[in-house]
């Protein structure tokens, strides 16, 4: 299979997931602008007014990065991980596996729709944001940059959850008992000097915080961690859960029977 047919097969991979996502727009975009409506009415107003100022920053401003990462995050993983799983359970998997399309090339065209849709509702909710708070960029190329990583990080992590799960009740698993533990505790919310030290250190092993923190100093200019380590961290990750998607996806893990 030559270069342009791989880059059809892949766009048409990508076209497939973006009009998924944007023909169920009432399912997929419209619920996190109205949840991170209420986070702005219940923490920022009401409880924010109570806290003070952040980092130089007064609350409702502080929050707004981790709401608008939180969204890229939860809606990547969602993306990829009902949109494979879906393929599976349908069985129409197996066109794209007896098609002589590489494994990298559907890997590929999964992960440009999770990007798509993470990246759609993230500047969704950043337009929520602007009816609450006044948004500001302190670095539009490293915005840019950690929400993108981020968004396929999770793609990533959502293709891993589908290819996995037996059943709808699986792929709700990751998400209610590791991911959005892990989003709450990473972060967004609070700075983590907030915190006693012993808890500080525990912080520092959620990845999560890592990817906030960076996204809010590309945003605000203001971050407890280190922007470096920030992205090392993801881009190990992707490396990481890219080969092992790959491998399971060469090895027919819970695809071929």
């Amino acid at each position: 299979m030559n270069a342009r047919a791989q880059y059809i097969a892949f766009q048409a991979i990508l076209v497939k997931e973006i009009l998924r996502f944007t023909r169920i727009w009432i399912q997929t975009i419209l619920p996190p602008m109205i949840t991170t409506a209420l986070y702005f009415v219940i923490f920022g107003h009401l409880i924010g007014s109570q806290i003070g100022a952040i980092q130089g920053f007064n609350y409702m401003d502080y929050l707004v990065p981790g709401l608008i990462l939180m969204a890229v995050i939860t809606q990547s993983y969602a993306n990829v991980v009902s949109s494979f799983y879906g393929s599976k359970f349908q069985r129409n998997v197996e066109e794209m596996l007896v098609a002589p399309v590489p494994n990298y090339v559907i890997l590929l065209g999964y992960l440009a729709g999770g990007l798509a849709r993470g990246l759609s509702v993230g500047l969704a909710v950043a337009l929520v944001a602007m009816i609450f708070s006044h948004i500001q960029i302190h670095s539009l190329l490293i915005t840019l940059s950690i929400a993108a990583l981020t968004s396929v990080l999770f793609s990533l992590a959502g293709f891993i959850n589908a290819i996995y799960a037996k059943s709808f009740d699986d792929i709700s698993i990751i998400p209610t008992f590791v991911l959005t533990p892990l989003t709450y505790l990473g972060g967004i919310f609070y700075s983590v000097t907030m915190l006693s030290s012993f808890w500080q250190q525990v912080s520092l092993a959620n990845p999560i915080l890592y990817m906030v923190n960076a996204f809010r100093y590309g945003m605000l200019g203001v971050t407890d961690t280190h922007l470096l380590t920030s992205y090392l961290i993801i881009l190990g990750f992707i490396v990481a859960l890219f080969g092992f998607s790959l491998s399971l996806l060469n090895r027919g893990v819970g695809i071929r029977s």
